[in-house]
């Protein structure tokens, strides 16, 4: 009892919780249905509150903030694992053909008219899964060298980006705008059901990246001073691949395609705190959660009662700011 009574978290944790924190209380209040600090407080807790809003905020709005927390850390983890097994700054967790495996997949579903209940986040799902083996399996010519990964990546992200024209070109207006709001990334789709696979998979994902903390912080140095340490290139890269690969997969399959978190998050990040991983991904993780939580908040109140892609809205965040972070570090990310 004395070790958790002397136990102080880090000062990183602290600060990037109360920022997820606030975001909460944020996207919890906002909304056609105005519900003040006070109605939240109420109903956390247990007193009576008003049914309406207690409907809105445990069916629509919990969940969907809950689902924004997930992808955004799952997006920010995969995109800080990606930039350093690669040695990219530019990397993010789309760079290995996800993006585009899962948009293919998904506008194929719905162009075959299967986008009811879970069958469009499982067809986003195996065409991420399937892009990813095929980028690998590929490299594995090459030894899988991270600029045959990166090459394999944007080639198979090319050809399904022309397939998936292809198919928009055949599709009728009103199944080319469902694939438009889904390739345009959105989190309606916060339901309990999809949260219960795709959590526990981010969740050891995660886990087998933060175990890899030490060989991320070698790759970073380059594959021989990493293999002069003793670090097993090949099988750390695979483990990070399959791991990062698998996570952004499972949230982009339910999220769609939502820009820049998984590229900017782990930028600031690792300016403000460091760059040793085992620090790195879990604070990664809650920036990115809060992140998305308030670019969701923000597309459901910037245009009330109107709803823009939240996908919009990460990209007119973090492509300015990312565009400041290339000129005010230049050789230092």
């Amino acid at each position: 009892m004395s070790g958790l009574r002397q136990y102080r978290p880090p000062l990183w944790a602290v600060i990037l919780t109360g920022l997820l924190i606030a975001a909460f209380l944020y996207a919890l209040s906002v909304g056609p249905v105005a519900i003040t600090f006070a109605d939240l407080l109420a109903l956390v807790g247990g007193q009576a509150a008003d049914p309406t809003h207690s409907a809105v905020l445990l069916k629509i709005r919990l969940p969907r903030s809950l689902l924004a927390a997930l992808v955004g850390a799952s997006l920010s983890v995969s995109g800080a694992a990606f930039q350093a097994v690669l040695r990219n700054p530019l990397a993010d967790p789309y760079i290995l053909g996800v993006s585009g495996g899962a948009a293919l997949g998904a506008v194929t579903a719905i162009w075959l008219g299967f986008a009811a209940g879970l069958l469009l986040p499982v067809a986003a799902f195996a065409g991420a899964l399937i892009a990813l083996a095929v980028v690998y399996w590929v490299a594995r010519a090459h030894r899988g060298s991270s600029h045959t990964l990166i090459l394999c990546g944007v080639i198979v992200g090319s050809l399904a980006s022309a397939l998936l024209l292809f198919l928009l070109w055949l599709s009728p207006a009103d199944q080319t705008r469902a694939a438009i709001f889904w390739l345009t990334g959105n989190l309606a789709m916060a339901e309990t059901r999809l949260m219960c696979w795709i959590a526990p998979l981010a969740l050891f994902a995660f886990l087998l990246l933060w175990a890899q903390s030490r060989s991320l912080d070698l790759l970073t140095q380059g594959e021989e001073t990493a293999a002069d340490l003793g670090l097993a290139i090949g099988r750390a890269r695979l483990t990070i691949f399959a791991a990062a690969g698998a996570m952004t997969a499972a949230v982009v399959s339910v999220a769609g395609l939502i820009g820049f978190v998984g590229l900017t998050i782990p930028h600031i990040v690792r300016l403000l705190f460091g760059p040793a991983h085992r620090r790195l991904l879990p604070a990664s993780a809650l920036a990115g959660a809060a992140f998305l939580v308030l670019a969701d908040a923000l597309s459901r109140q910037l245009f009330a009662p109107a709803e823009i892609p939240v996908g919009v809205v990460t990209a007119l965040l973090g492509a300015p700011f990312f565009l400041y972070l290339l000129r005010s570090h230049r050789g230092r990310t």
